[in-house]
């Protein structure tokens, strides 16, 4: 069973009841978390209560900085906002907590830079995760990075050495397999590198992204994201292979400009689920 979710639209956040209740009409089993802070006892409750009784969980939680900025105060006061995060996550029920690792490179989130990939960036990377997991001590939700080009991890076999290194419990797999997509060969064969996310990972996948890539033809490697059934990522082997995980990890639609297309994405995965018996 793919549980499958995205944003929605026209209905206002401020009603948990209601805003819960339109993803179940649009036939989605997954949310992304609604806006609400740490401190507001009350309002986390009525989205946890509001979800559980729509049988629609909840997939993450965003955190979305950086979590190496180059400048000290800049480095804390996100390293402080990624656990309040995490705690939201534990609190409310959702799955995770995801963040990017980022750069140290200033001006950037994840500015490309060969210190990303040294052995003295890759002890950083699990030392900071160790220190946000270790500060919060979640007892449900997990923390997990994404994989990207520019930064740890950037690929399957990367990322379950992160795993092992980090050595928590509370640490996990966010997949948004389409990030790493990083050469022809690659964007030419995706069930590869699906089926090595999958075999590798699995039992440590807590939420996927979904979206697709579609190479250009410029005089330097050049690929977009673009709509899911728009280029060339393999869904079948995408459902396929999430649909075999026991816990059925949420798959979430991403990065679409408007309602509409949203729609046709969620039209074009539940279509291909539902032809593969994995909806």
């Amino acid at each position: 069973m793919i549980r499958f979710g995205g944003p929605i639209f026209g209905v206002k956040q401020d009603d948990p009841a209601a805003f819960a209740r339109a993803h179940k009409e649009q036939g989605y089993r997954a949310a992304y978390c609604p806006g609400v802070k740490i401190g507001d006892k009350e309002r986390i409750k009525a989205i946890r209560d509001a979800f559980e009784k729509e049988q629609v969980v909840i997939a993450e939680v965003g955190a979305w900085c950086n979590m190496l900025a180059a400048d000290p105060a800049t480095r804390k006061k996100n390293h402080q906002m990624i656990c309040e995060r995490l705690a939201l996550a534990d609190e409310i029920g959702a799955l995770c907590c995801v963040d990017y690792l980022g750069s140290e490179v200033p001006g950037t989130n994840y500015g490309p830079h060969p210190d990303n990939f040294s052995a003295k960036g890759f002890d950083l990377c699990v030392q900071t995760v160790r220190s946000i997991i270790d500060a919060v001590k979640p007892t449900r939700a997990k923390f997990c990075l994404e994989m990207m080009q520019w930064c740890l991890p950037d690929s399957p076999e990367v990322c379950l050495d992160v795993l092992k290194a980090v050595d928590r419990k509370a640490f996990a797999v966010h997949l948004d397999p389409v990030n790493i997509v990083t050469s022809p060969r690659v964007y030419f064969n995706t069930a590869n590198l699906l089926r090595r996310c999958f075999a590798l990972l699995g039992e440590w996948i807590t939420s996927c992204h979904a979206k697709d890539i579609i190479a250009r033809e410029k005089g330097a490697l050049h690929m977009d994201e673009c709509r899911p059934g728009t280029g060339v990522f393999d869904y079948r082997t995408f459902l396929t292979e999430l649909a075999k995980l026991p816990h059925h990890p949420p798959l979430m639609l991403e990065h679409l400009p408007n309602a509409q297309e949203y729609a046709k994405a969620r039209d074009h995965i539940t279509a291909l689920a539902k032809e593969l018996n994995v909806w």
